[in-house]
């Protein structure tokens, strides 16, 4: 392993200073950061993904954000895809690849490799899309959780889009999604990883900074910016940018079906599952650094963390 070029991975839950961290590592080593969100990936959604401003991507750059509009879609494969490349490049270049974000999957997809899935099945998904309709996607939801209840556990109950990929796998092949991606061969990493988790100590503190987190976001001009988005591209409240936590809900702001105060609620509540699912993800992962998010040296406890793999 010694021999491998090394890699850092930087992981933690919504508002944990990923970003903080990463920015003041790359001002202390030879680094450079590849963004791992799979909200970033998108061009002029800014407030709600709580994205860098220009100031600090001048200051350190990310590699994958801004790099597809709303209307597109990127997926857990071409992210694996997109950073190896960037990976090799920035190895290449004598540094040392920083992949920061908190989209565990992508995460988990470039350091185990990607099962191979049954390919989707019109008929079948067609058979599920009445079933939405008629009861609900929690309701699916709640029938996925008695044949895979894995799955289920990682996946929020309103996560239409992959809820119904995991009943449609299951029906396809009669087979689990767990199942089969643990039956996968692991595709060995080529790098010499040092896997870093923030982690908050006390979890209403982690509470807290996400209700300033989303209120600061509303104050900013969430809504405003989803209407711009409206008028810019021709997007639906299913596509996946739209899912998105505060797109999702702001979407709902928008079209009356809830007013502001419950837009706030429901924001919130939201990102908390979000950093919960992101947790549980954490707790699942071998070998992670694991340092308290709400340490005040948290910056230089990272930096620390990351010269081992430099020793």
């Amino acid at each position: 392993m010694n021999t491998l070029p090394p890699a850092i991975f930087l992981m933690g839950p919504t508002a944990s200073g990923k970003t903080a961290a990463a920015v003041e590592l790359a001002q202390q080593l030879p680094v450079e950061i590849i963004s791992v969100d799979s909200a970033l990936v998108y061009r002029d959604m800014n407030i709600g993904t709580a994205k860098p401003d220009a100031a600090t991507l001048a200051r350190a750059p990310h590699h994958l954000i801004d790099i597809i509009d709303p209307t597109e879609a990127y997926s857990a494969a071409a992210f694996r895809r997109d950073a190896l490349r960037l990976m090799h490049d920035i190895t290449a270049r004598g540094k040392i690849p920083l992949l920061a974000g908190g989209t565990m999957l992508y995460f988990k997809a470039l350091r185990e490799g990607l099962s191979d899935l049954p390919q989707s099945n019109p008929g079948i998904r067609a058979v599920l899309d009445a079933e939405i309709a008629q009861h609900g996607i929690e309701w699916l939801h709640a029938e996925l959780a008695k044949v895979d209840t894995e799955t289920a556990a990682r996946l929020h109950a309103t996560d239409t889009q992959r809820i119904q990929r995991a009943m449609e796998i299951y029906r396809i092949s009669g087979q689990t999604m767990s199942a089969l991606i643990a039956e996968q061969q692991s595709e060995q990493l080529p790098y010499r990883i040092l896997p870093i988790a923030l982690v908050p100590s006390d979890r209403a503190q982690l509470h807290a900074r996400i209700a300033v987190r989303f209120q600061t976001m509303l104050k900013h001009g969430l809504l405003d910016e989803l209407r711009a988005l409206q008028a810019q591209y021709p997007l639906h409240r299913d596509m996946t940018s739209m899912r998105c936590v505060g797109y999702r809900q702001a979407w709902e702001c928008l079209a009356g079906e809830i007013n502001e105060a419950e837009l706030l609620d429901k924001g919130i509540a939201a990102t908390r599952q979000l950093a919960k699912r992101q947790l549980t993800w954490l707790r699942a992962m071998p070998d992670i650094i694991e340092l308290d998010c709400l340490a005040h040296n948290l910056p230089q406890q990272v930096i620390e963390s990351s010269n081992r793999i430099l020793d």
